[in-house]
């Protein structure tokens, strides 16, 4: 019987930790299909305590790990503070045994922490992925993809992508028809369209700033659907374009037209969120030209068309 080890510890947040539980716990419908054990393994074999309060107790201990033929690493809570020695030792002493190491959302910094990274790629939640490029360098770090497959190991974006990288898992082990009727027991798609770039925010810049290009951003964001160049910014802000951009690159860290195409697709989604305008309207309202412009913009920047978009995020 293959086991699954689910590694936890304290302040493990309860969602994180049903994720791998719920989808691969299904009963198997198919006696064709090897059965799996799904083994909550903690340091000291000792009960843990969530964020929500309550204490989680299964017996199971870190030695566990080793024997697992799948070891998940659930959300870390603190992706400034390394991993503990004994879980770092407990996965990359089965990772060498031949298990497949996989790290959902922050879980992704444990791995990281065990070297087992360095050199190749993974995913993490994208409010953190600064930090995990600062913390580890020598990891190729895709901010775009909700999950990373690199065979023996596989890590996921936030939340969520848990769940799409779970039921990945399930495909690829035993078919689509399985995961297929899992997520349908759970009610979620099987597959997601787009990347996690489509649910990064976009802040607009705070309205109070004294900043002297701040005028200029909160003018260019409501005239995004002119004609924005280089020069038509700096003359609003009374600069010189040289300086301008100089001011500018310091600012937003990027370059105008980068910065505009950014604003843009935020406006949009906003747009396809809130609103009922067809695409080739809110194409003109942002900007873009043109609809096929937009779908293309969108498709680049998102990893999902705006008709997509709509539909995630509003519902039929």
């Amino acid at each position: 019987m293959d086991v699954i080890a689910v590694v936890a510890f304290d302040r493990i947040h309860p969602f994180h930790l049903s994720v791998p539980c719920l989808v691969f716990g299904e009963e198997q419908p198919s006696a064709e299909l090897p059965p799996c054990e799904i083994r909550v393994c903690t340091p000291g074999a000792a009960p843990i305590i969530t964020t929500a309060g309550f204490t989680v107790s299964t017996g199971y201990g870190l030695d566990e790990v080793a024997d697992a033929a799948m070891v998940i690493v659930p959300s870390w809570p603190d992706p400034e503070l390394p991993a503990p020695p004994d879980i770092v030792e407990a996965v990359r002493a089965a990772h060498a045994a031949g298990a497949r190491v996989v790290g959902l959302c922050l879980g992704a910094f444990v791995v990281a922490d065990t070297g087992l990274l360095d050199g190749r790629p993974a995913a993490t939640h994208w409010k953190w992925a600064d930090e995990f490029a600062r913390r580890f360098p020598k990891v190729a770090l895709d901010r775009e993809s909700l999950y990373v497959d690199d065979g023996d190991i596989v890590t996921s974006a936030g939340t969520t992508a848990a769940i799409d990288t779970c039921l990945h898992l399930l495909r690829r082990q035993h078919g689509a028809e399985l995961a297929n009727r899992v997520a349908r027991r759970l009610v979620t798609p099987p597959h997601r369209e787009g990347g996690q770039a489509q649910f990064i925010e976009h802040p607009l810049p705070a309205t109070g700033s004294q900043h002297p290009l701040a005028a200029t951003l909160r003018w260019a964001i409501e005239h995004l659907g002119d004609d924005l160049t280089v020069d038509t910014l700096a003359a609003h802000a009374a600069m010189s374009r040289r300086t301008f951009t100089r001011h500018f690159r310091k600012t937003a860290g990027t370059s105008v037209s980068a910065w505009i195409a950014t604003q843009r697709i935020a406006m949009a989604q906003r747009l396809l969120e809130t609103g009922d305008h067809t695409v080739e309207r809110i194409a003109a309202q942002c900007g873009f030209g043109s609809a096929v412009t937009m779908r293309e913009q969108f498709s680049r920047a998102l990893g999902t068309t705006p008709s997509a978009y709509r539909r995630t995020f509003r519902g039929p």
